[in-house]
């Protein structure tokens, strides 16, 4: 990769780290229980499309090429979320020392970044969100590579990052709406709006998102219409979003690390201003904009905590250039300690704490020991499959459950796969959250069979209401899961 020879006499020890930090990430991805969400998108891998209802295709890419590789277990689905975020380290002290040769900060920026639970989360369970951030941090150091250079060339990688950035998620187009404005706003780029170069970058981003637009144009646009639906900030002003929004990013960025990135982006913006460092005016603008777009958002309606991920490579940045280095120190330090707490008790659970208090009980705890329960309860009841109205659910059942089972999966996204449905007329049992209430099951004639509950180490996460019920014919969209092979 051009530039990494910046790194000179640093690269020694740092890369050593980074190896390190990355085989324990694999590890983790290893014996890590896998999330409702993460077995979901397994199973579109065994589907692969141009595109899905929640998200377009290149986390199933990621998974397809992971189980290759190491198998459909935790590490093959998980596989390239470590080696991919060690690569987009790589990547942003490249682009770092690039956008601000005079501070050299891109080795401070990869220590503050990988200090960050959040990124660490990314690195380990694999989301749609860790293709996007890995792809936002080649395609930022492919326009450093611009910027460095005036070669106009690399805006073809530009264009072929970020559009590979947005087949991972549609949240991508905040990049190059950033890149949009630095092109205006800053009075060094505004050549290269005469260059050809330029268009030529937009249109391969164009052609790289072109399955998705062709895939959604084939199915009602179905995905543009349930994403395009969150933008915007609801009915009216609600702080509650807004306090959990920033509430939630001193945990996932941790505390001094999310002062030092805002301080950073803040002295970047002056720097642009007052300066005319365009450098800085990048990072500012590829952050800013963003920012504010999630916390007007969040004045009306939830925000994820995992959203603002994609803002943190060009805030480290930032904050490494311009802030001192003693903060710098201390705040890296928090947050690996942060971040060791939460694999130790997401792995082992030492602390026994309730669900609502332990976010690694209540995503990742349990799930092979529940499948083995409801697999009891279906072989008792004399059923043909398992069921599952809820799709992470029925996902984790494909997953866990022993060869030759069926796994039943209910609901109308399962319309917009290519899988095969169950034959009508069988008796199966479906797994129902308890937390959905007494409501009717969408199949009709559900009759209720037992619970059963979801539990780490004795300690409760979940109940599920196990229905009896036939499967009727063509009244409500289904879908045979696939199982591991």
């Amino acid at each position: 990769m051009s530039g990494v020879a910046s790194l000179d006499g640093r690269a020694g020890g740092w890369l050593l780290a980074l190896v390190a930090l990355t085989a324990l990430r694999l590890g983790a991805a290893a014996l890590l229980p896998l999330a409702p969400d993460e077995a979901y998108y397994w199973v579109w891998a065994r589907d692969l499309q141009p595109g899905y209802l929640d998200h377009p295709p290149m986390v199933a890419l990621w998974i397809a090429a992971g189980t290759a590789l190491a198998g459909d277990g935790a590490l093959g689905i998980r596989l390239l979320g470590p080696i991919g975020v060690a690569v987009a380290s790589l990547a942003l002290v490249s682009a770092g020392d690039a956008l601000m040769p005079r501070q050299r900060p891109g080795l401070w920026a990869a220590i503050l970044l990988n200090a960050m639970p959040l990124t660490n989360a990314g690195a380990v369970l694999m989301t749609p969100d860790t293709p996007l951030f890995v792809l936002w941090c080649l395609a930022l150091w492919a326009v450093a590579r611009v910027h460095a250079t005036a070669d106009g060339r690399w805006w073809l990688a530009v264009g072929a990052l970020a559009g590979a950035a947005l087949l991972s998620k549609y949240t991508a187009a905040l990049f190059g709406a950033g890149l949009v404005l630095w092109l205006v706003a800053e009075p060094s780029a505004r050549r290269w709006w005469r260059s050809p170069w330029l268009y030529a970058g937009g249109a391969v981003a164009g052609l790289v998102f072109l399955p998705v637009v062709l895939w959604n144009a084939a199915h009602g646009w179905a995905s543009f219409a349930k994403q395009g639906g969150r933008a915007g900030a609801g009915a009216g002003f609600d702080p509650r979003f807004l306090v959990e929004l920033v509430g939630g990013q001193f945990g996932l960025a941790s505390p001094v690390l999310l002062v030092l990135c805002a301080a950073g982006v803040g002295l970047a913006a002056a720097a642009w201003v007052r300066r005319g460092e365009s450098g800085a005016g990048l990072l500012a603008a590829l952050t800013v904009p963003a920012a504010a777009l999630f916390l007007w958002q969040a004045t009306g309606s939830r925000v994820q905590g995992n959203w603002p991920a994609i803002l943190y490579p060009t805030a480290c940045v930032a904050a490494a250039a311009l802030t001192a280095v003693r903060w710098r120190r201390i705040g890296a330090a928090i947050g690996a300690v942060t971040v060791l707490a939460v694999a130790v008790q997401a792995l082992f659970a030492p602390v026994r704490l309730p669900r609502g208090a332990d976010p690694t009980l209540a995503r990742l705890g349990g799930w092979p020991e529940l499948a083995r329960e409801a697999e009891a309860a279906r072989r008792a009841a004399g059923a043909e499959f398992l069921a599952a109205e809820e799709y992470g659910l029925a996902a984790e059942l494909a997953l866990h459950l022993p060869p030759g089972v069926p796994v039943v999966a209910i609901g109308d996204r399962w319309d917009l796969f290519t899988l095969p449905e169950p034959p009508p007329g069988t008796v199966g049992l479906m797994v129902r959250s308890a937390r959905r209430g007494d409501g009717p099951s969408r199949w009709p004639g559900a009759v209720a069979a037992g619970e059963i509950a979801r539990s780490r180490d004795g300690i409760e996460a979940e109940r599920y209401r196990l229905l009896r019920v036939t499967t009727p014919p063509g009244e409500e969209p289904a879908a045979l899961l696939p199982r591991p092979r």
